[in-house]
């Protein structure tokens, strides 16, 4: 075999790796940085870390595209995914038949719900009827403050705030009397920066599933959907998912 030939051959193998690397399409990524443990920025590192960066970095691995990560308030997420200003969103988005007409969704990659959180001392809050006539703290644009205004017959004792660690800072300072939101996010405050301060009481509400949202009509839905299930196929989504929650159900 000559050395000419085998040079040739090297050379044609690199062009069609840099190839491949030049045609990988990167696409506008968005999260919120204040949903813990799903999103949140290393303050070490500067870099968004949690569950679903590791879910969406794998997801774009195996679907072939690069990610441009960018964050942003949650309630501004499904308005730029309807401009086009971004082309895919993480964020514990719950599936809605309102958010379906005007973006895309990914199949479910988590089970969720919504939770009561309330300060360790609080003995009248034990299931959502005591929320009656309370001081309520939730997120802006969620779907808890959607059943929060739906269920109660006196909301004006809700108020939305723009980020989780500022509900969870008023619901310390007694400010409001409880928190409603998604449950594993309450869970996760509850056993580290709140542990021994508050608690999550009653069963949860409103059962959920979060899916990836991409722009209406994209072109990468079924590759998504295929890398998901492939990782859960795996073993790839359990070892992400018990990484950040702990055992996961035989059921998911």
């Amino acid at each position: 075999m000559s050395t000419k030939w085998l040079k040739t051959v090297s050379a044609s193998l690199a062009l069609t790796v840099a190839a491949g690397t030049v045609s990988a399409e990167t696409l506008r990524v968005v999260t919120d940085p204040s949903f813990v443990p799903f999103e949140m920025m290393d303050q070490e590192t500067g870099e968004m870390i949690g569950f679903d960066m590791e879910i969406i970095r794998e997801v774009a691995d195996r679907a072939g595209f690069e990610i441009d990560l960018n964050t942003m308030d949650f309630n501004g997420i499904i308005p730029a995914l309807q401009t086009g200003n971004v082309d895919i969103a993480i964020a514990g988005i719950t599936i809605t038949e309102e958010r379906e007409e005007i973006v895309d969704f990914s199949d479910p990659y988590y089970d969720s719900g919504l939770r009561i959180l309330v300060r360790e001392s609080n003995g009248d809050v034990s299931e959502f009827d005591d929320l009656e006539g309370k001081k309520i703290g939730t997120k802006i644009g969620s779907t808890s403050y959607d059943y929060l205004v739906k269920n109660l017959e006196a909301d004006d004792g809700v108020t939305p705030y723009p980020g989780s660690s500022d509900m969870y800072m008023a619901l310390m300072s007694r400010s409001i009397d409880a928190v409603f939101y998604d449950a594993p996010n309450v869970g996760y405050f509850a056993r580290t920066k709140g542990e021994g301060k508050v608690k999550t009481v009653g069963p949860l509400y409103e059962g959920q599933q979060y899916g990836i949202a991409l722009k209406s009509g994209s072109e990468w839905v079924d590759d998504v959907n295929e890398a998901l299930a492939a990782m859960k196929e795996d073993g790839t989504y359990k070892t992400i998912y018990e990484k950040w929650f702990g055992p996961m159900p035989e059921d998911m």
